[in-house]
Order: structure tokens, then sequence, then C-alpha cells
């Protein structure tokens, strides 16, 4: 990459979601480059995570994660329709092992209802069983719309609708200096290169909120307070009986111990959450207690023998009770053309196509 070079769009982070906005960009005829400091996409929150498509239950109606999640969702089927990439619409059953988690279902199903997500299914026990065997619950709900996906096909198929666009990326690039100029922003990376653009979009997931501290301009006021939340996984060997993804009841900063599919049907547990300052990607074999005690309340005869340590994802956490997505334009620092996107969690996969759309619309309207 030459020395004072000059591009219209920067966009630091080729994770799931700059790639999508990327993508949108490109194919609305701008000129794009991702600046990404690891070797490859999606290296970071994008390869791990449990791979699901969200049907966006959980959030409050008025909330971007809810609009987003919800829009999101069907722009994912059907671009992973279009372009042939492996995806499952298998459905998630909720459930609940007790009574009191019986009430607190209910609560995600009015709530569901009120986002204007009216395909729910209430279960009874028997029902719970007739869908899956190997589950114990006393009641349930089914989610149709819920699925998983191939992330990795997914992060590639945008990379290349960005690169057919002509757009580009560049790896390997870590920035050391980011100043806000009357034309827009001059970006120094690590090897002394420079290179300017009038727009700026900081998509670097768990990197953003220290990109954001690059900015020299930037209100540091207005920079959230990084919280990581780890969440480990494990795998399960062999074969098993379990067509759906199974959600217990959700708690504090997470959504339980859930037991997810990936595209040949294998099954894998997680993720608890350990909140942490320190970004490390280890999964301890000691953990494997916790876990077992936590799958045996919805699936009693789990093989102890079968489960195995698998390996870790962090999420970028506004807060431990989990707040709404962050994406601030001009309207909320000051800085032309400048977008940065914080709190990026789940459900970003789902969400990464209305993300895209929501960043262009902003921009096109701070014109």
């Amino acid at each position: 990459m030459p020395a004072n070079d000059q591009v219209e769009i920067i966009i630091i982070g080729a994770g799931v979601i700059g790639l999508a906005i990327a993508k949108k960009l490109t194919e609305g005829g701008h000129e794009v480059l991702i600046l990404e400091k690891e070797k490859s996409f999606g290296m970071g929150i994008s390869s791990r995570n449990s791979e699901v498509i969200h049907a966006g239950l959980y959030f409050a109606p008025d909330m971007l994660k809810t609009t987003l999640c919800i829009q999101g969702k069907k722009q994912l089927y059907d671009y992973a329709n279009e372009r042939h990439i492996p995806h499952k619409k298998c459905g998630k059953l909720l459930l609940a092992t007790n009574l009191e988690e019986c009430e607190k279902l209910q609560q995600i199903k009015l709530n569901a209802e009120k986002c204007g997500i009216n395909d729910l299914q209430s279960l009874s026990k028997e029902q719970c069983k007739e869908l899956e065997p190997d589950i114990s619950a006393v009641s349930g709900i089914f989610s149709p719309s819920s699925g998983v996906i191939d992330s990795h096909s997914l992060m590639l198929s945008l990379l290349g609708d960005v690169e057919s666009a002509r757009g580009q990326a560049v790896f390997n690039t870590t920035i050391n200096a980011i100043a806000h100029t009357s034309d827009g922003f001059l970006i120094t990376t690590q090897d002394g290169f420079q290179i300017a653009s009038k727009i700026l979009i900081n998509a670097a997931g768990l990197g953003a909120i220290d990109i954001a501290h690059m900015i020299d301009a930037l209100d540091k006021a207005l920079i959230p307070e990084l919280i990581m939340a780890k969440g480990h996984y494990f795998s399960y060997s062999g074969k098993t009986n379990f067509k759906h993804l199974v959600y217990p009841v959700s708690f504090q900063g997470g959504l339980g111990v859930h037991l997810t599919l990936d595209m040949a049907g294998g099954v894998k547990f997680g993720p608890d959450v350990e909140f942490t300052a320190h970004e490390e990607y280890n999964v301890s074999p000691d953990l494997k207690d916790a876990f077992l005690q936590s799958i045996k309340r919805y699936f009693p005869e789990v093989d102890t023998e079968k489960l195995h340590p698998d390996y870790a994802g962090i999420r970028p956490k506004l807060s431990k009770d989990g707040k709404d997505f962050l994406i601030q334009f001009a309207g909320d620092h000051d800085i032309k053309g400048l977008v940065n996107l914080f709190g990026m969690e789940s459900p970003g996969l789902t969400s990464c196509l209305a993300i895209a759309d929501y960043v262009m619309e902003k921009l096109n309207a701070n014109k």
C-alpha cells in the first residue's frame, strides 16, 4: 500500500459486519478499502461464536438489536439461498425445566409478539419430548425461524462481493494513529504508511474502542468502556438424536449454556459467561463439571466422556446486563464522515446485512 494514498471510504475491521458494510457500499458505487490487523478475514468475534441465526426474541421492541436482527434474519436467509452458503433453518426449542422458568418463557413469547414475531409455538411437556426425545422440560416454546449458518462461507462470499465491486481488503495492517483533517481522515499504520479517506467506519469489533481512542478529534467521553465477556464452548463427540437448537431460559449476560448444531449435525454446548480483563481464548478442562451441571438440567443423559473442551470467544459488551448496539454518526460526535460501531455482539452475525443498510442510510442522510 503506497504512502499518502487516498480513498473515499476506509473500513477498519474485516469481520462479518465490516465485510457486510463494505459489500453494501461498494455495490452502491463507493470506493472502499478495508484495513484488517489479522492475516485474514473474520479471525476475531466473527469466527468465535455459535453461528446461530437468531429470531430476535429477547430484546425490547425499540432496540436496534431487535429491529436489525428481525430485518437481518430474512436478508441473511435470502442471501444464503442465493449464494448457496451452507445454512439450515432447523428451528430453536426454548425450554423451561421448572415452573418458575415457565413464567419466564411466557414473558419471552409476549415480548417477541410485541416485536412483531408471531410464529412462536407454545409446547407442553409431551410436545417438547416429541420434538426432542432426549430433552427433559416442563414446557417449551418453538421458534421455527431460528437456524445456523457457516459463518466462514458467509464471510468469504461477502469478501468476494466486495472485490467483484472493485473494493479491496488489506490484511496484516496495524493502525497507530488516526488524525481528523479538513478533508476527512489520515490513518498512519505501524509501518509508517499513511492513507487518507473522506469517510472512516470503525467496525473493529473487540478492538473498536481502542481504535476510537486513536482518533485525535473524538471526544473521549463519548467512547464507552469495554466489558469483555468470554464464552467457552464444549463439543460433543459421536452421533446424537438432536435436530433443533435447544436453549434454556436466559440469564444475566447471556442466553445460557445452550445446545447448537453445526452443518454436519454435530453438537456443541455453550457459551457460558466469564467477564475478563484479558483477551485470551483457552478453554480449561476444569470447566467441564460446571458445563455438565448446566447441561444435565435439560439433557439428563449427557455422556460425560463425550464432552470435550473446544473453543472460546469474547463479546464486546457495553454493560454486564447487555445494552443495545451503539452506532455513532456525525450527529453523535460532530465529526462528519465518522462511524463508530460499539458493542457489536450477538445478534451481530444475524443482523450484519441489515446493519450495512442502516449505516449506508445514515451516511446518505448526513451528506
